[in-house]
């Protein structure tokens, strides 16, 4: 399958669900608020796969999965790590930590601009790649 791990499930849920927008909350706090990826490099790796889409062949699929690749690379190289825990220096899979997140300037000064940085990225690599 060309399509990859998630490929097989997502299209099915939406479907039964007559949701034909993914649902994005999820991915906060590093997917659910395990500190694991960052939702905005989650959501930013999704607007890759809807605008370049997976291809019917393994060298199509290949090019898509560069440009995922390619904007991995850049965000690490901007922001450091993919990672929210990291990122935030938070641990929001407690009470506390949610607590001291959001008392923090913490949303401000690391969230916002992965989020802005994300989309900055996804913009130029939509641009440069065909």
């Amino acid at each position: 399958m060309i399509g990859g791990c998630t490929a097989g499930r997502v299209p099915g849920i939406r479907e039964r669900e007559r949701d034909h927008s993914p649902d994005r909350h999820c991915f906060g706090g590093g997917i659910g608020n395990t500190g694991a990826v960052c939702g905005a490099v989650a959501g930013a790796v999704m607007a890759i796969g809807l605008k370049k889409e997976r291809g019917h062949t393994m060298e199509e699929a290949l090019r898509t999965l560069a440009v995922a690749q390619e904007f991995r690379r850049r965000f690490e190289a901007e922001m450091e790590t993919i990672n929210c825990r990291e990122l935030t220096g938070a641990d929001l899979s407690t009470p506390e930590g949610i607590e001291q997140f959001m008392g923090s300037d913490t949303p401000q000064t690391v969230c916002f601009p992965a989020v802005g940085a994300a989309y900055r990225l996804v913009v130029d690599l939509l641009k440069e790649t065909p």
